[in-house]
């Protein structure tokens, strides 16, 4: 069977400029709208996974889900720092282990309002754990034992009294920012002070969380066996990496559900916009229809040769609308993370899996937008076809 010449649609489309920048402006912004939710639902991910590894563990309370549920007092803090055999150690033989607090303040913003910021009391073994996935870039590093604070870049930007030098008010306590540090993922949108002096400002005693390198050749399934019944300290144990896998859930999910409402929505009206346009076309040509038909192509023929057209403007809408986002990627912005209720960083990611959802999706509105006119088309006799004509 013969096939209509691509370049008979390709003239065709630009011939009809008017009514094809309308409906490649409409997919278009369609597009952009899914691309961009998908972008941030990309930065999101990225951001908490991104640090994620698998020789590293989080040691939580049994039941926890994340380390703002979590609770562990002294005695089991030091159980856990010193008597793990898996944990390794460092040069001096000490082990590679810390305990670490997580709470939220109310902090002020640049704009006047308030933000709910997590704050992190660490130990210096927190610092050789990371290594160089954590620099200072402004200022120095807290000294321990003192009321110093060092900010995440990310969310530096968007408090106040959050420069090096200024003071920051958390509870009743005022800390000096000694320094602006740099990390991956969500690290960044942080407020970082000696573990001691956060309790002591937050007024509790406890610790929220142990982490832990594994010495080569241990399993962390294995540890977590082991610890999930163990009487001096029982603990749920996982790897970094499922830790941080499992705060992605709930805003992922929130930004894949607006995403997708918000596409369906503006999709419809871009497919009735896609369809209006091909059936225009049909109008103004079924005099061609008429002397294709007549010299030997198939309806079928026909069908393909309209629906591929519509493909094409589903294709330049798609194009177009992920060029329109490409600008937004690395823009931070900051939301709130339903798992923690605070205030998280991150910025835009349009990477290859949300431009090929998005051009993909531009597509499937061509393809539905020029299902009916297609067929309309190649419903058509010869005769018909050019008596209208």
């Amino acid at each position: 069977m013969a096939l209509v010449p691509l370049q008979y649609n390709v003239r065709s489309l630009l011939v009809r400029k008017g009514n094809t920048w309308l409906t490649v402006f409409s997919i278009a912004a369609t597009v952009a709208v899914l691309a961009g939710i998908l972008s941030l639902q990309q930065g999101f991910s990225s951001m908490l996974q991104d640090r994620g590894r698998d020789d590293l563990v989080v040691l939580l309370r049994t039941g926890a889900n994340a380390e703002g549920e979590s609770a562990f007092d002294r005695d089991r803090c030091e159980i856990a720092l010193k008597e793990i055999p898996e944990f390794a150690t460092d040069a001096s033989g000490a082990p590679l282990a810390s305990a670490e607090l997580y709470l939220a303040a109310l902090l002020p913003r640049l704009d006047g309002s308030k933000t709910n910021v997590p704050l992190r009391g660490v130990q210096p073994a927190t610092f050789k754990i990371h290594g160089d996935q954590l620099r200072v870039v402004e200022g120095k590093p807290f000294e321990p034992g003192s009321d110093e604070v060092i900010i995440g870049r990310a969310i530096a930007a968007r408090l106040a009294n959050a420069r090096v030098g200024d003071v920051l008010q958390i509870n009743v306590t005022p800390f000096r920012v000694a320094g602006i540090f740099e990390s991956r993922g969500s690290y960044e949108g942080e407020i970082w002070a000696d573990s001691n002096r956060m309790q002591a400002a937050l007024k509790v005693d406890h610790w929220s969380r142990v982490i832990g390198v594994l010495r080569p050749g241990s399993d962390a399934a294995a540890l977590a066996t082991r610890l999930e019944n163990d009487k001096r300290i029982p603990a749920k144990v996982l790897t970094e990496r499922a830790y941080l896998a499992k705060q992605t859930g709930a805003l992922t999910t929130l930004l894949g559900v607006v995403g997708t409402l918000l596409s369906v929505i503006m999709g419809i009206a871009a497919v009735f916009t896609g369809t209006n346009a091909m059936l225009a076309a049909l109008a103004a040509r079924t005099h061609e229809i008429g002397i294709l038909l007549a010299t030997g192509f198939r309806p079928f023929a026909i069908f393909l040769s309209f629906l591929l057209e519509a493909v094409l403007l589903g294709l330049l809408g798609g194009l177009v609308g992920v060029v329109l986002v490409l600008p937004l990627n690395g823009m931070q912005t900051g939301t709130t993370n339903f798992s923690t209720f605070t205030e998280v960083s991150f910025g835009f990611r349009t990477t290859p899996f949300a431009m090929g959802v998005a051009i993909g999706f531009s597509i499937l509105l061509g393809l539905v937008g020029g299902a009916f006119p297609a067929w309309r088309a190649a419903k058509m006799t010869p005769t018909q076809a050019l008596r209208r004509g």
